[in-house]
């Protein structure tokens, strides 16, 4: 079984859990395509040293970048910036290295 995100305009609208062969026989009319994603590439790495897949899992809402071939979420804030080899948002100020614990509110 793999993961396929229903891609349309760039936005993910959903993801499900199927075999290839029901991906490549489905009919549906609805604008889109699906897409092949794997739960375990984060920032264009495979957590388990595999062949990473386009980047990142993909999530419902999220963008696919088909010029990229990647997979990205929604900007968190309007002043973080993607970056563009793992195709994670970046912080304009990394959190402090203190022991500290800190959350983003902005």
């Amino acid at each position: 079984m793999a993961h396929f995100a229903k891609v349309n305009q760039g936005i993910v609208e959903k993801v499900i859990v199927a075999e290839q062969d029901f991906i490549d026989n489905l009919v549906d009319d609805s604008p889109g395509e699906y897409i092949q994603t794997s739960y375990n590439t984060y920032a264009g790495e495979h957590r388990f040293g595999g062949t990473p897949l386009r980047k990142n899992f993909a999530s419902v809402g999220g963008h696919y970048d088909s010029t990229n071939d990647a997979f990205y979420e929604k900007q968190p804030y309007p002043s973080w910036t993607l970056n563009n080899t793992t195709f994670i948002w970046e912080p304009p100020v990394f959190y402090p290295n203190d022991g500290n614990m800190y959350i983003w509110n902005a």
